[in-house]
């Protein structure tokens, strides 16, 4: 079971856009990447095709994993992530407040 899925709200620990949250679209689990809305935009030159104009496109590159950490649902400030056996199902923990991580 992952730490970062899909979907999780997340704080960028580092770089330009460090202390901004954001939702995690996409994880790329082999490169431990993850592309997060709004956040590390690049510009990038798009040739025309059919169905997209030429131009300078904004659009997100993928963050390192070690970079952004799970916002906590309590208060949302990044917190580490454990896991619990609750029932029959392993659940996500925020370790800084308890809580468990909807996902």
């Amino acid at each position: 079971m992952q730490k970062i899925r899909k979907g999780d709200k997340v704080v960028i620990l580092t770089g330009k856009d460090k202390g901004r949250t954001g939702e995690v679209i996409q994880v790329m689990p082999k490169e431990d990447r993850a592309v997060v809305r709004g956040v590390n935009l690049v510009k990038r030159h798009q040739r025309q095709t059919q169905s997209q104009e030429a131009g300078i496109i904004t659009k997100e590159a993928p963050i390192h994993l070690s970079n952004i950490a799970i916002a906590d649902p309590k208060d949302g400030k990044p917190t580490r992530v454990g896991f619990k056996v609750d029932g029959d199902k392993k659940v996500r923990v925020a370790k800084r407040s308890g809580e468990v991580i909807d996902g």
